[in-house]
């Protein structure tokens, strides 16, 4: 499997740097990771909806240049499912079973996703309704990601 993350925006924390590393390298005995960042675009302190928007689609079509014509598109939206890890690991199941081996998963920017990225997405997840700084986010998904794996091999890690 392939697995792919593109965000929005450079990760300038070094400690989650460290931790998005430990777990890509955990990940690699069960996939391929590939950590894609686009550039974000500046966003004027006191932005207008038209402006906020405009910027959701420069973004958008920057991650839109990624994405592969047969992946399997997981967008983190406020508005997505919530699953539970062992239903979130079915799913990922679920989708090699159906035919994929390309996963992508999105994460966007400050402002969120355009909507050209979310209607492209096969499934929209979230994490909850708390908001987290995008950059924590990855390591969140990243480890999330991982842990389902450990679900579907019945490792104690779950536990």
């Amino acid at each position: 499997m392939n697995i792919k993350i593109i965000t929005v925006g450079k990760l300038k924390e070094q400690y989650l740097k460290d931790g998005i590393a430990e777990y890509t390298k955990r990940l690699s005995r069960f996939a391929k990771v590939h950590l894609i960042e686009v550039p974000d675009e500046k966003t004027p302190e006191k932005a207008s909806e038209a402006e906020n928007t405009q910027i959701m689609a420069k973004e958008g079509q920057r991650i839109q240049e990624k994405i592969g014509e047969r992946d399997y598109v997981i967008v983190l939206a406020i508005e997505g499912k919530q699953l539970p890890s062992e239903v979130f690991a079915e799913k990922m199941n679920q989708i090699t079973v159906d035919g994929y081996s390309d996963v992508t998963f999105i994460i966007g920017g400050s402002l969120g996703l355009s909507p050209e990225v979310k209607h492209r997405a096969n499934f929209k997840i979230s994490f909850g309704l708390l908001t987290l700084p995008h950059q924590l986010m990855r390591l969140v998904l990243v480890e999330q990601v991982y842990r389902a794996f450990m679900i579907q091999q019945g490792s104690p890690y779950h536990k």
